[in-house]
């Protein structure tokens, strides 16, 4: 058709125009007059099986805000649709997002920005399927709490369901492991519950310091003496090195990750020990007295600098030992002033006095 009008109007001396030029005009008036149907009739699945098979001659909205959303696996707000789509009239945006809800295909969330489109697992959609909508929504509870997990007490106030149901459904979303339990060392009575794949957060688990939440006060008390002992042989090579004064003070400093190196290369411990576990065991040294940090400025992409900043430690020797009533709990006591015989607290029941007789 397209070959024939372009004859007919060059034989007749009219406009010419390129046959393939004039096919595409065609091809794009059918393809919008065929869309504008299927919506007019809610039947854009249609459409897309008959006109929009694999993209060959065109795509619906909803594949690009897809795409989009997969570009941002923690959400895009409208103003990014937008942004990255200008062609789009709000109208047609709208019809598309409101597609890809209705289908289940996105997931519609809120944060203090306002709304968030984000793309939905499939494997857990699947998994979901012939679910009623009480479980999808204590699913989609859970799954909002993150890796920090959330208490069957705050699902029954966020669902308004009974304690009754909510076990039940529970216990059907841990059967499927879709979900999982996980004991809090804030309340070790306590469960949390967050979606099967999640690893805990360090709040949920305690981090290194607990095992089956238990605090490992020994390992605790290892780390603390290889670290002080790393420090302790880093100043003194630097006094054996026989230079001046300033020089010897610099060169006896260690960074954080020269530590957590060298606790790396002892193998004394069973779990990995991230730079943050060594930070918080220097930490406990320099409550304790033995140890001194500083900070100093550190160029972009130096191992254990964060913003521009590095911090740096030593160990020190205290220039006067300490007096003996500081020695004694009582020294230290933050409720000595409420201390007395026959209260509550009183020396004849301190724990930490019978231990530090016993010593």
């Amino acid at each position: 058709m397209s070959i024939y009008l372009t004859r007919r109007d060059r034989l007749q001396g009219g406009p010419t125009l390129d046959p393939v030029t004039l096919w595409r005009y065609n091809v794009k008036a059918r393809l919008r007059l065929e869309f504008c149907f299927h919506r007019v009739t809610g039947n854009t699945d249609v459409f897309e099986q008959q006109w929009a098979h694999e993209e060959l001659l065109c795509r619906v909205t909803g594949g690009e805000i897809k795409e989009l959303c997969q570009q941002f696996p923690h959400g895009i707000t409208d103003q990014v649709i937008q942004n990255d789509m200008p062609h789009l009239e709000p109208q047609q945006r709208a019809m598309a997002i409101n597609k890809l809800l209705s289908l289940g295909q996105l997931d519609l969330l809120r944060n203090s920005s306002g709304l968030l489109y984000r793309m939905k697992d499939m494997q857990s959609t699947s998994k979901m399927k012939g679910s009623d909508n009480q479980e999808k929504l204590v699913y989609q509870i859970i799954e909002d709490a993150g890796n920090k997990g959330i208490w069957s007490r705050d699902i029954r106030f966020k669902s308004n369901l009974p304690l009754t149901e909510i076990n039940k459904i529970l216990k059907n979303l841990e059967s499927k492991k879709l979900i999982k339990a996980v004991k809090s060392v804030a309340a070790s009575k306590k469960k949390v519950y967050m979606l099967y794949n999640l690893q805990p957060d360090r709040s949920v688990t305690g981090g290194a310091w607990y095992s089956d939440q238990d605090f490992e006060s020994e390992f605790v008390e290892v780390l603390n003496q290889q670290c002080f002992k790393f420090l302790q042989s880093k100043a003194e090579a630097a006094r054996d090195s026989k230079q001046s004064p300033m020089v010897q003070r610099n060169s006896s400093f260690a960074t954080s990750h020269e530590v957590w190196k060298y606790i790396c290369e002892l193998g004394i411990s069973k779990v990995d020990l991230s730079m943050d576990d060594i930070e918080t065991i220097l930490n406990t040294l320099i409550y304790d007295g033995k140890v001194e940090m500083t900070v100093i400025a550190a160029k972009e992409g130096t191992v254990g600098s964060v913003d521009g900043q590095m911090k740096l430690y030593r160990g020190v020797n205290p220039v006067i030992q300490p007096t003996g009533v500081v020695r004694t709990p009582c020294g230290l006591c933050p409720v000595f002033e409420d201390c007395h015989e026959g209260g509550e607290i009183s020396p004849s029941n301190c724990i930490y006095m019978t231990e530090w007789l016993d010593f």
